[in-house]
């Protein structure tokens, strides 16, 4: 017996069942609103439809019944995101999981498998999410295909719907002149004419929430309405979305990780071009955190002042002090789900029906669906590694039926 054999908590039907019964990971927005169902093959094909609803015309008795057509109906398509992610046990763990000096140790080897499983399970689950906040907010995404190429599948949002405010017209501060309560009330027009949805879900972060809390044309619009300052700031998100006529804002402040490897060695005081295995998620102005693997708990933080996804640069304002090995150490940046100048409308339905879900594309030798867990023993070390994988696509069937303003 040896590796991970004859151990019951890693057999693969337990840690199956063990990620199946896992709660959701905290604030999965738009998964939590949306079905998730099985396709048949990973090219994920789906029908779009712009346009309002319909009514049924009338006829004169004892004629054929007109056929309906659906406005601006076609097929889209694009070839699912697969995504997976490891994590190592080494062979005291395994000692311990298999013959315990004490009930003490087996119940904390116990303990590092469940929380190993529960953060792989977590950041699968976050992927999902990624996938369909940007669907959403940003209208598409890039992600890698066979092979290594880069795919890039667009839901058809009409430019209409995406808005980028210019000049004075821009919510911050700075712009006095703003006046987000219009620009709401003209997307909200936008919705009603072009996809006929009400009923909409506005959101946005704490920092565009803070924003619209001090703009002069919301504090204008509090003066003459029932509510007070005193609730503003006690229930700013609930004040605010009443006041704009779309209920109370979802605020969604959650966060994910941006990983990459170093692809070129980083000098210490020196190197400021980094170069990373893919740079497409990486923002100017957001917090580079180096890590060397070889140490525990050991980073610095440098910010990014440019990105050039074509090269795989990440460019740093400031050298990180200490140095860091190609394929070895890694880079990553901590971003929003909704970014700080971004204010989203949406609507979650359209004639009755959900306007998006998740696609889940068969994968593996036994062809299935969704999350799935599975283990490999190490020779030279010994241990196991555990591995979490998936594969899907979101998918969009009513595109008019989002709006986003670029607000900053």
């Amino acid at each position: 017996m040896k590796g991970s054999e004859g151990i019951p908590s890693l057999k693969l039907e337990t840690l199956n069942k063990l990620i199946s019964k896992m709660d959701k990971a905290p604030d999965m927005f738009f998964s939590n609103l949306f079905p998730t169902v099985q396709y048949d093959s990973d090219t994920i094909r789906w029908e779009i439809e712009y346009g309002s609803a319909g009514m049924t015309p009338f006829v004169a008795p004892g004629t054929v019944a007109p056929a309906v057509g659906v406005d601006g109906t076609g097929e889209a398509s694009a070839k699912a995101a697969f995504y997976k992610e490891k994590m190592y046990f080494d062979e005291e763990f395994l000692n311990n999981m298999r013959e315990p000096g004490s009930w003490a140790t087996y119940q904390a080897a116990e303990r590092k498998l469940a929380r190993g499983t529960k953060k792989l399970d977590y950041r699968i689950q976050r992927r999902r999410e990624w996938m369909m906040a940007q669907m959403f907010i940003e209208g598409g995404f890039t992600y890698m295909q066979k092979g290594g190429a880069k795919f890039t599948v667009n839901y058809g949002i009409p430019a209409t719907h995406k808005v980028t405010l210019t000049g004075n017209d821009r919510w911050d501060v700075v712009h006095a002149d703003s006046d987000p309560v219009e620009d709401i009330f003209d997307a909200k027009r936008i919705l009603s004419d072009d996809a006929g949805v009400s009923g909409l879900i506005a959101m946005c972060n704490s920092e565009v929430l803070k924003v619209l809390m001090f703009k002069k044309s919301v504090q204008d619009l509090l003066s003459k309405s029932a509510f007070g300052n005193g609730d503003l700031f006690a229930q700013p998100a609930q004040v605010i979305g009443n006041l704009l006529g779309v209920g109370p804002l979802a605020i969604y402040d959650d966060l994910y990780e941006v990983p990459a490897y170093l692809t070129g060695n980083v000098i210490g005081g020196v190197t400021t071009a980094i170069l990373v295995d893919d740079a497409s998620d990486f923002g100017v102005g957001g917090t580079l955190r180096f890590y060397d693997m070889s140490k525990v708990n050991s980073w610095e933080d440098c910010v990014i002042a440019g990105v050039a996804v074509e090269t795989g640069t990440v460019t740093v304002a400031t050298a990180p002090t200490f140095s860091y090995i190609a394929g070895e150490d890694k880079v990553t940046m901590k971003k929003k789900f909704i970014g700080d100048d971004k204010f989203f409308m949406f609507s979650t339905s359209q004639d009755g029906e959900k306007v998006a879900e998740f696609m889940e594309a068969p994968y593996g030798n036994t062809r299935r669906w969704g999350k799935f867990a599975d283990t490999k023993d190490e020779w030279d070390p010994e241990g196991m590694w555990l591995r979490i994988q998936d594969k899907g696509l979101p998918v969009l069937y009513h595109p008019d039926t989002t709006f986003t303003y670029t607000v900053k």
